[in-house]
């Protein structure tokens, strides 16, 4: 295969955007599927899990392969709730495009925001499609508006549409200057007519916005517009396509994917402006054991073999991993290396995936998306290698968990199974975290929100067919300190047939908050200084503040190694480890410790009459009104909200509105408690 044929993309948005139904015309136009399946009778192909089709939400991100135009496009749709956005994250991670889907009517909602932040972090090129153009209240130039002040995109408007609401029944191409009627019938494509007079006017002037937005960024173009002269379409394609890999404009599409109408020329934008592998920078990684030295590998077939994990499923009890050929070719039955664990593990069967259904193939080159079995050991965010050319390739960073749940077995036998099963599940999202509680013996899932919890619990029940007792939702708390402090400590110890010496000295001190932990030293190697040692320091220093006072896990702190002390016996690097370890946890505990809680991002969509009773209830939550504001013929509502006092809040908040307000609520940061 021809890798400029190739398309990596994601379709990404807000809940209830329209994701999988654009995806299941994707595929129906592109003939992978005979019927055209429904989100909202449970029948999309692409929500495949019993659990997603009975709540008619994306809980997993799910690939498929299709075909259009000679193109080959391997196609990820991702969840569109916040609790799942670590499904969105490794997906773009290892795509070369993204869609965005916009509702024409909600525009830019808070989970747009988040999707495209996570596009702009991993350099993702994308196109937009504004989605539900045949309802009330539709507004397709408001959507173009909100990318620009929310999202700080450049939107460049490919397509005029013709009428909206009831009204919407084409575009106008402001590449080719054509106009499409679509008649909304699922089998029919969109029809090229002659264009109606009343838009001729309207078309012209919103093609030469177009050209201005374009020779704002592209060199080319700019020269064709100064010198007074029209682009021909080529010229016009071409400066769309390298404005758009560069990410200095937003190509934007519209339709009502639900009615079929606008989805065959999304197709066509994805493959007209939508990067190919080979348009992209080589990838990029690092020399394993190196000091930052960096390798670049081609997507070519002669080179090595260079692959991303990016995701891990449980498939009828098998472990199934999904990984991202970035260069060199692989082959089943092949063994590969893996330089984070430093070991090879054999592929023994590879697959093209849809959906949940696998087709076998034998081999995979750059810029393939695939499953295989037969890796035990590797899992997200590891690379996969030559061993001759061994590289490592950025990971995927997992998010903090903030909310945690107790489960208890119903029987014995389940309790032997409780902790394979939750280890499978862990094994399978990385923002699950498992531990047991030393006091209550309980053991504690943790996860991102109340449904993503849900949605484990039940997977517990129904997949691996345990009988479980839950307990209410906890918040995760997380520790700091506010204060720098230094302090030492001195371990001398008699063993058995050795002695145990070590005195270390070391400073906490506190950092901005989401800057994480960092761990340092001041301490210079002197000739004749064991090997190992200062390791071995370093190692007690990030084990003593491992957790706070209260015991919850630190964050923000910096802790820097001062001096060392030891005797010249083979225990000498045991004996300062324990020491780093004491004399951490006497500087946290004197660096005025605090509990950080985690504070979420709210925002209420309620009527205008509602406001005041809205705003009431999040201050009585310990919430702060970050602004007012409208959305369309509704009232918005920003608010910063610890999460401790939002658990309900979706009953209290239809109760207040009389069942008329909406709510989304993320993740925003872990602070002091108020």
């Amino acid at each position: 295969m021809n890798i400029e044929l190739i398309r990596n993309i994601g379709i990404v948005a807000h809940i209830d955007a329209g994701k999988t139904t654009v995806t299941e015309r994707l595929l129906f136009h592109a003939g992978e599927l005979h019927k055209v399946g429904e989100v909202h009778d449970g029948t999309a192909e692409m929500d495949w899990m019993e659990l997603e089709r009975e709540r008619g939400i994306t809980i997993t991100a799910a690939a498929t392969a299709l075909c259009w135009r000679e193109h080959d496009i391997h196609l990820i749709d991702t969840p569109g709730h916040v609790d799942f956005t670590m499904e969105v994250e490794r997906s773009l991670r290892v795509l070369d495009g993204a869609v965005v889907v916009f509702s024409a009517v909600d525009g830019v909602e808070p989970q747009s925001e988040t999707v495209w932040r996570q596009a702009d972090k991993f350099h993702v090129p994308r196109i937009a499609f504004v989605n539900k153009m045949d309802r009330i209240g539709a507004d397709f130039d408001d959507v173009l508006i909100q990318m620009r002040k929310l999202l700080q995109a450049n939107p460049a408007a490919l397509q005029l549409p013709m009428g909206a609401e009831d009204k919407f029944d084409g575009v106008i191409d402001l590449v080719t200057m054509r106009a499409f009627r679509m008649a909304g019938d699922l089998t029919q494509a969109s029809e090229p007519v002659e264009m109606d007079a009343q838009w001729q006017e309207k078309a012209v002037q919103a093609r030469q916005q177009l050209i201005e937005i374009l020779a704002d960024v592209d060199e080319e173009l700019a020269e064709i517009y100064l010198a007074d002269e029209q682009p021909t379409n080529a010229q016009l394609l071409e400066a769309i396509r390298r404005a758009c890999h560069a990410q200095k404009v937003v190509p934007v599409f519209c339709g009502a994917a639900l009615r079929n109408k606008g989805v065959d020329l999304l197709l066509d934008g994805i493959v007209n402006y939508l990067p190919s592998p080979a348009d992209l920078p080589p990838v990029a990684g690092s020399v394993p054991g190196s000091s930052g030295e960096k390798i670049t590998l081609q997507p070519l077939l002669s080179e090595s073999v260079s692959a991303l994990l990016f995701k891990v499923a449980m498939d009828e009890g098998r472990r199934l991993v999904y990984l991202r050929i970035f260069s060199g070719q692989i082959s089943a039955g092949e063994e590969l290396y893996n330089p984070r664990l430093g070991i090879k593990e054999r592929l023994a069967r590879l697959f093209v995936m849809h959906s949940h259904k696998r087709k076998k193939v034998d081999q995979a080159g750059p810029g393939s998306i695939i499953a295989a079995t037969g890796l035990r050991f590797t899992t997200t965010g590891d690379t996969l290698c030559s061993e001759s050319v061994p590289i490592l390739l950025e990971d995927i960073e997992a998010y903090e968990p903030v909310m945690s749940l107790a489960l208890e077995a119903a029987t014995k036998a389940d309790a032997e199974k409780l902790e394979l099963s939750l280890s499978k599940l862990a094994d399978e999202d990385p923002t699950v975290q498992v531990r047991v509680d030393e006091e209550t013996g309980q053991t504690l899932i943790s996860g991102m929100g109340e449904l993503h919890l849900e949605v484990l619990v039940e997977r517990l029940r129904r997949e691996f067919g345990l009988q479980v007792t839950v307990g209410r939702p906890q918040v995760v708390f997380r520790e700091t300190v506010t204060q720098v402090a230094e302090e030492k400590a001195l371990v001398d110890r008699k063993l058995k047939d050795a002695e145990l010496y070590g005195e270390v000295s070391c400073r906490v001190a506190p950092r901005a908050r989401g800057a994480g932990r960092e761990f340092l030293s001041e301490v210079e190697l002197q000739a004749g200084t064991p090997n190992g040692l200062i390791e071995a320091a370093m190692a007690g220093l990030q084990g003593g503040a491992g957790s706070g006072p209260d015991g919850h896990p630190l964050a923000d702190i910096s802790v820097t190694l001062l001096t060392v002390g030891y005797k010249d016996t083979p225990e000498a690097p045991a004996g300062v480890q324990a020491a780093a370890s004491a004399a951490a946890r006497k500087a946290v505990a004197a660096a005025g410790p605090v509990r950080l809680e985690p504070i979420m991002s709210v925002e209420v969509v309620a009527p205008d009459e509602d406001v005041g009773s809205v705003i009431g209830d999040i201050q009585a939550r310990r919430g702060l009104i970050q602004d007012v504001g409208w959305r369309g013929h509704m009232r918005l509502l920003k608010a910063q909200a610890p999460l401790a006092g939002m658990f309900g809040y979706s009953t209290a908040l239809r109760s207040l509105s009389h069942g008329r307000a909406t709510f989304t609520m993320r993740f925003h940061r872990f602070d002091r408690i108020g």
